[in-house]
């Protein structure tokens, strides 16, 4: 059973410049002269964390984390403006020509997984190979699935909370409910709606065992803004067509490819990594049994290092065979 690699620090970070008021942050860590990985995260508004250099063998591979516009320590936190899914796909290239990196490893989860597949069916050429995590499609079904028809079912009680927040007209349209909410005048709605819905994604994500904690009764605006970031996003259906993903895998399908999905997720239900390996059948297909959304656990942990080592390992074998 692998684990984690142990904690690093950057050896460089900067801040790229967009063109736009957005500041991105970038770090490097682990083999300068490695294999070039770029760590894609969650949210949209998640931002990356220390242990997500973890995952990757610093010995082995160039360890590349950025915070998506808007994110983490990017900056400004929270703004909208210049901020869609094309913007994030650019900064991406931003980063590969400033390092000077040929091709690279994309690694993600989630919104991550769904970032990493429209990247690469723009620039197929420049992606080795993927690591696609809790496969997230930004399909309508997807997006109702989380927030209108589908997981409260699986936990009512905190589901009636979230619609509760918001106004009886909008119980049909969750997502607009926030949005009104987060865009309109009272300060008690903003983070009345900010807090249920953290906890909602919460509750789905980690399961039964979550609770919100001492600390939930204090919304902050970081809250709010990250919060509205997400509603940003989901009520633009992510600024993709519907089912854009999946058509565009036909171009995929040359990139070495690895899909890991939780059994018991159900921010992703299984059908959407179903679906992504349907439409990439040559990529490896694992599906855990034990696992859900987050890239926590044994189980979870040990699938996501396996890759990484296993596509290290592949690759070294094949720079020997052409020396």
């Amino acid at each position: 059973m692998k684990t984690l690699y142990p904690e690093i620090l950057p050896y460089q970070t900067f801040f790229l410049e967009t063109g736009s008021k957005h500041a991105v942050y970038v770090e490097q860590s682990g083999n300068p002269d490695g294999l070039p990985v770029i760590f894609l995260h969650g949210g949209p508004c998640s931002g990356t964390k220390p242990d997500h250099r973890r995952f990757f063998n610093p010995e082995k591979y160039r360890i590349i984390l950025f915070d998506q516009r808007g994110c983490g320590q990017s900056l400004p936190f929270g703004e909208l403006e210049d901020n869609a899914t094309q913007d994030l796909i650019d900064d991406m290239e931003r980063i590969r020509k400033r390092l000077n990196i040929d091709q690279w490893l994309l690694f993600g989860g989630s919104w991550g997984g769904a970032l990493a597949l429209l990247y690469a069916q723009q620039h197929t050429d420049k992606v080795m190979g993927m690591i696609i995590r809790g496969v997230f499609l930004a399909r309508k079904q997807d997006l109702d699935w989380f927030a209108k028809s589908g997981a409260g079912l699986i936990y009512p009680e905190q589901w009636q909370r979230l619609i509760e927040s918001i106004p009886a007209r909008w119980h049909k349209d969750p997502v607009q409910g926030l949005c009104d909410a987060l865009w309109g005048d009272d300060e008690m709605a903003k983070r009345r709606v900010a807090k249920e819905w953290m906890a909602w994604g919460g509750q789905v994500a980690l399961g039964k065992d979550y609770q919100l904690g001492p600390e939930a009764d204090h919304v902050t605006e970081k809250i709010v803004k990250q919060v509205s970031m997400e509603m940003h996003y989901a009520r633009n259906r992510y600024f993709i067509r519907e089912n854009q993903i999946l058509e565009g895998c036909d171009r995929l399908r040359s990139i070495p490819t690895v899909i890991i999905h939780g059994r018991n997720d159900l921010v992703c239900p299984m059908e959407a990594g179903m679906r992504l390996h349907q439409a990439l059948p040559e990529a490896e297909y694992i599906v855990l049994p034990n696992a859900g959304h987050v890239a926590q656990g044994e189980e979870m942990i040990d699938a996501l290092v396996s890759a990484t080592d296993k596509f290290a390992e592949k690759q070294v074998f094949k720079l020997n065979r052409y020396e």
